[in-house]
Formats: C-alpha cells, sequence, structure tokens
C-alpha cells in the first residue's frame, strides 16, 4: 500500500512504510539491502518529523518559528552548514523521576530533535540570529541586497 496518497509523503513514514509492507519484498533484490536507510537516517528522520517549523519571507529576511517549550536556551543549537543550510537541532533530556510517584500518562517527548533547511541564495548566511522566548524560537536569516544592475560602459573608438 503506498501511504503517499494519504498525504504521509515524509522520509519516516516511508521508510516505515517499506520495513512494514509485505509486497515490498527487499530480500530478494541484494542491491536494495545496501541502499537500505541506516539507523542514523531512522533517528534523524524522527527527529525532524517531531520538530514543526513556520517559515515566514519578509521583504528583508526570512523567519524560521520553532515551537520548543520545556527546553533550556543552552540545549538549542543553530548553526549554517555547507554555506546554505540552515540546522536547528538539540536534546531534551528525561527529567529525573521523582520516588513513590506513579505515572498516569506521559506525553510530553523526550531525545533529540532537528530541523534541516535549504536557504535561498539571497539568504545572508553571515547574518543569523535566533530568540528563544516562552518555549518560541525564532531564527532570522536576512536577505542580502539584490545585485545592482551593471551599467553600460562606454568603450572609446579611436580613429584608425
Amino acid at each position: 500500500m503506498d501511504v503517499r496518497f494519504m498525504g504521509f509523503d515524509t522520509p519516516l513514514f516511508t521508510a516505515l512504510n517499506q520495513i512494514l509492507d509485505p509486497s515490498h519484498d527487499s530480500s530478494s533484490d541484494s542491491k536494495s539491502q545496501t541502499n537500505n536507510p541506516t539507523r542514523a537516517y531512522y533517528r534523524d528522520a524522527r527527529a525532524m518529523a517531531a520538530t514543526p517549523a513556520d517559515i515566514l519571507e519578509y521583504p528583508n529576511a526570512y523567519t524560521f518559528i520553532v515551537d520548543m517549550p520545556g527546553i533550556k536556551t543552552g540545549e538549542i543549537k543553530v548553526q549554517v552548514e555547507d554555506g546554505n543550510v540552515l540546522i536547528i537541532s538539540g536534546e531534551r533530556k528525561k527529567e529525573e523521576e521523582e520516588k513513590d510517584v506513579k505515572y498516569l500518562r506521559v506525553e510530553r517527548r523526550e531525545g533529540r530533535f532537528m530541523r534541516k533547511f535549504v536557504l535561498p541564495e539571497n539568504a545572508d548566511t553571515d547574518n543569523v540570529s535566533a530568540v528563544s522566548r516562552d518555549g518560541v524560537l525564532t531564527v532570522t536569516v536576512k536577505k542580502l541586497p539584490p545585485p545592482e544592475p551593471k551599467k553600460p560602459r562606454m568603450v572609446e573608438v579611436k580613429v584608425a
């Protein structure tokens, strides 16, 4: 069954579909075994799927808004790799369990989180700022000014 028709076209769901789909027999094809995703890929896909973000474009900047409730500012890492890839990552550590307390429900996510965004060519990767306030991380990437159009150059015509 193809999960893409249900709107689940993410790396995590695609990988899970390949694992759980009985019609997808990878044992007979040795080439597909060598191309199977690694554990790190599954871990990163799960971390990215669990970190929703809003992306806004202003006339002079791009803004990325990520909800990170309960995460300390020191546990959030914002970096630019490969010249144009913005990576927001970190880890929410598990709280110490109190003795004599019975947990009835645990819904808050713990562990690693990460998002990667490919920045457009006009993003100024040297001018990135990040602010965390009330559990919301706002990363702003300024835009480069548009290139000025080249002015015509006068060439002097010489008499031969």
